[in-house]
């Protein structure tokens, strides 16, 4: 079943997990865990919901999985240029605020 885009973006866990994938680009769910502060099942659940969507995918290596943005999906670049574009007015609006003081 797919998800409508305001199931996905409603998350803040969820969020989190696609704003660390923007900095970090490919990184393994016990660290996704420990960055956003969420035990490994809860954190297991969104990669689970955000890889069925596409937006995500993830490599094993043995025991290890590594997750990172799907580059072929739509839905992921779409989102990765929403994260980009928001953290760089939030730079620029930051940056700006400062000059006034």
């Amino acid at each position: 079943m797919l998800m409508h885009v305001e199931d996905v973006f409603s998350s803040k866990p969820r969020m989190k997990i696609l704003k660390l994938l923007t900095r970090l680009v490919a990184v393994n769910v016990s660290e996704i865990a420990r960055r956003i502060g969420l035990n490994y099942s809860t954190t297991n659940r969104h990669l689970i919901l955000l890889e069925a969507e596409g937006i995500i995918q993830q490599t094993v290596y043995g025991r290890i999985r590594i997750y990172k943005f799907n580059e072929a999906s739509p839905k992921a670049r779409a989102v990765e240029n929403l994260i980009e574009v928001w953290e760089q007015v939030n730079k620029r609006s930051n940056a700006s605020n400062l000059g006034d003081k």
